[in-house]
C-alpha cells in the first residue's frame, strides 16, 4: 500500500504523476499531477487509495470525487495526432509535462511513475511502481484513469460500435471485431500494428 515516505524525504512542494492510456489502439493518452496535504487526507484515501489498476470502477469514481475536494491536480493531454507525430513515449512525456503546468504552482520535486523522466521544470524522481508506493502518484493514477475514461466513454456515446465505454480502446476480441465489421476511426493509433496492418 501506498504511503508519503517518498513526499517527506523532500522538503517544499511534491507533486506525484501518471500516465492512463498507453496502451490503447484509439484515444489520447492522459497525465496527471497530484499534490497533496498528508495532514489532511480523509480516512477514505488513507485507507483505499492504490493504483488505479487495483480499484473497481466504482472506488475510482469515489476516490476522484474526493480528490476534486482535497488534492491540487492538474490533466495533460497528448492527442491521438500527436501519438502518431511524436510515438507513445514521447506523447506520454508531452501529457505529463503539461499536467504539471496545469498546476497552479510548480512543484519543487515531481514522484514520476515508472523509469522515464519527462523533462520539466522542476526536480524529478523516477518511481518504479511509483502508484503502490507513494500517494500522490496513487492520486495521479486515478485522476488520470477516471478522466481519460470519461474521454472513452464520449467518444464511444458519438461512435458505439467499438464499445470504447467498456474497452476503454484497448485491443479486445471485441474492438478487434469491430475494427474488421467497420475499419478504423479518426480515433485509432494508425502507428500501431493492430491499426496499421488494417490500413493495407
Amino acid at each position: 500500500m501506498p504511503d508519503f515516505a517518498l513526499e517527506s524525504a523532500h522538503c517544499g512542494l511534491v507533486a506525484g504523476i501518471d500516465e492512463a492510456g498507453r496502451g490503447p489502439w484509439a484515444g489520447p493518452v492522459v497525465a496527471a499531477a497530484a499534490i497533496l496535504d498528508p495532514a489532511a487526507m480523509p480516512d477514505i484515501l488513507t485507507a483505499k487509495l492504490n493504483d488505479s489498476k487495483k480499484l473497481s470502477r466504482t472506488m475510482r469514481e469515489t476516490l476522484f470525487a474526493v480528490l476534486q475536494n482535497c488534492a491540487v491536480s492538474g490533466v495533460g493531454i497528448a492527442s491521438v495526432a500527436e501519438i502518431e507525430q511524436l510515438n507513445i513515449l514521447a506523447a506520454t512525456m508531452l501529457a505529463m509535462r503539461r499536467a504539471v503546468l496545469a498546476l497552479p504552482a510548480m512543484p519543487d520535486l515531481a514522484l514520476v511513475d515508472g523509469n522515464r523522466a519527462p523533462d520539466l521544470a522542476c526536480a524529478v524522481q523516477t518511481v518504479v511502481k511509483g502508484e503502490a508506493r507513494s500517494y500522490s502518484i496513487a492520486a495521479a493514477s486515478v485522476v488520470a484513469k477516471v478522466t481519460r475514461d470519461r474521454i472513452m466513454a464520449a467518444l464511444a456515446a458519438a461512435d458505439p460500435r467499438y464499445g470504447w465505454e467498456t474497452n476503454q480502446g484497448y485491443g479486445t476480441a471485441a474492438h478487434r471485431a469491430a475494427l474488421d465489421r467497420h475499419g478504423v476511426t479518426p480515433h485509432h493509433r494508425r502507428g500501431f500494428k493492430p491499426i496499421a496492418c488494417r490500413l493495407k
